[in-house]
């Protein structure tokens, strides 16, 4: 899905309607004020490669002139890995086509698992010359009373870079952070593979 077709850009503080949007853009360059709660700093973070003084830490910094370079062969990606079990609502990411050029990601793959070994593509992203941040779900499946999209339950989120503009090799990304659910009690009754005896649940948090 195109960024310009489908994003509602930010004007102030954000309205229901653009909450309600699938894309919400902002040109500002520092993270936008959302609701949905930032868990980025619960999980440890890692890249495929970076240049020395370019690395994963350059992603929640808060400075908007650092940014994470990749080093290395393709493909490209950031991996989240968290201790528990989590919901996963939203990805905002900060890509400024006009600083970087062909080192902006055009194609982005969002994947979740319980581990390396078995993540999934769980959305495709597709952008034209991005300059800010872009706050997006991670599913595409709609909720019980259909005004939004389902959180992802899973150990582990990646960030998959398919392809950058003009076909460039290696990719910047300048901000990156995880957000859940707003109401992350209602979130937790819609986990699929919930655990349902106390001696299961004994060992949810365990990989």
């Amino acid at each position: 899905m195109s960024q310009t077709a489908a994003a509602i850009a930010l004007s102030g503080q954000p309205t229901q309607e653009e909450l309600n949007s699938p894309f919400i853009v902002s040109a500002d360059k520092f993270p936008p004020n959302l609701p949905w709660p930032n868990i980025s700093e619960l999980a440890r973070w890692s890249v495929s490669s970076f240049k020395f003084g370019f690395g994963p830490e350059c992603l929640q910094d808060g400075d908007p002139d650092t940014f994470w370079h990749s080093d290395g062969p393709q493909p490209h990606f950031i991996t989240i890995e968290f201790p528990r079990k989590v919901a996963v609502q939203k990805l905002s990411i900060y890509l400024s086509h006009p600083q970087d050029d062909s080192y902006t990601p055009s194609t982005l793959a969002i994947r979740a698992g319980t581990g390396p070994s078995d993540l999934q593509d769980v959305r495709i992203i597709t952008l034209d010359k991005p300059d800010g941040w872009l706050t997006f779900d991670v599913s595409s499946e709609p909720n019980e009373d259909g005004e939004g999209l389902k959180p992802i339950w899973a150990y582990v989120l990646q960030v998959f870079i398919v392809a950058n503009h003009m076909s460039g090799k290696d990719t910047h990304v300048r901000g990156l952070r995880v957000l859940g659910p707003i109401d992350l009690d209602q979130g937790n009754e819609e986990d699929p593979f919930a655990w349902s005896t106390p001696q299961f649940m004994m060992y949810e948090h365990i990989r």
